[in-house]
């Protein structure tokens, strides 16, 4: 029998009105900003599907925006999310492609800049209930919801990179709950994503570039 948490049911405590539109944005623009790492002069949005159709009327834009600048689900302030940005000086723009098929009805893309050019791409879909998935970084299909502390690695698909990260993982004494990799193609850029049901150390960080096929780092802690 699947398990249905109460959260399920009542959906998170949020700014409406939707939980997929509102609290589901909210939660996969702050992820996108906790991946990117770093200050955010530009963001762009790009809505699909249902997103495409409802952004105004269910504060979806108003939403995204708030995520990007650090906004939890149930913060007042995403309803000021576009005069907070322009204080902030952070750019930001919204386009609507009701063209392309995507998987999931409330997808959108969520392209970050930062001041010295470093540009990352995210795609994320609000699932139901305020509960997203990551499903693209950087054109490469992934898979994560950020419900766990994650650790995401951007490497070379080379032979022996997994079991690195496996050992530093488990030099740090953390306990793996769920690892996937994801690639363009063998031998190409991948990316391993580590879940854990406990805070992942920082210190594993610096043991994990040590490898020359380890090219970047991200840490969602829960």
């Amino acid at each position: 029998m699947e398990y249905i948490g109460i959260f399920d049911v009542i959906g998170p405590n949020m700014i409406g009105p939707s939980s997929s539109h509102t609290a589901g944005a909210v939660s996969m623009a702050l992820l996108a900003r906790k991946m990117f790492g770093r200050e955010i002069k530009k963001v762009t949005f790009t809505l699909y599907g249902s997103f495409a159709r409802t952004f105004k009327g269910h504060g979806t834009d108003k939403a995204l925006l708030g995520g990007i600048l650090g906004f939890a689900t149930d913060d007042e302030r995403i309803r000021d999310a576009f005069p907070i940005a322009k204080i902030c000086h952070m750019e930001y723009e919204f386009l609507i492609d009701q063209k392309t098929q995507t998987e999931h009805p409330n997808t959108a893309d969520i392209v970050l800049e930062s001041p010295d050019g470093y540009v990352q791409s995210v795609r994320g879909e609000s699932i139901g209930g305020g509960k997203v998935k990551i499903v693209r970084i950087n054109q490469i299909e992934v898979e994560f919801t950020g419900e766990y502390s994650t650790l995401i690695v951007k490497q070379t698909d080379k032979p022996g990179i997994v079991a690195h990260i496996t050992q530093c993982l488990s030099n740090q004494d953390v306990n793996i709950a769920f690892m996937r990799l994801f690639r363009e193609d063998k031998g190409a850029t991948a990316y391993t994503i580590v879940e854990s049901d406990e805070k992942i150390p920082e210190s594993v960080l610096d043991e994990m570039k040590r490898n020359q096929n380890v090219h970047e780092i991200m840490l969602i802690q829960v």
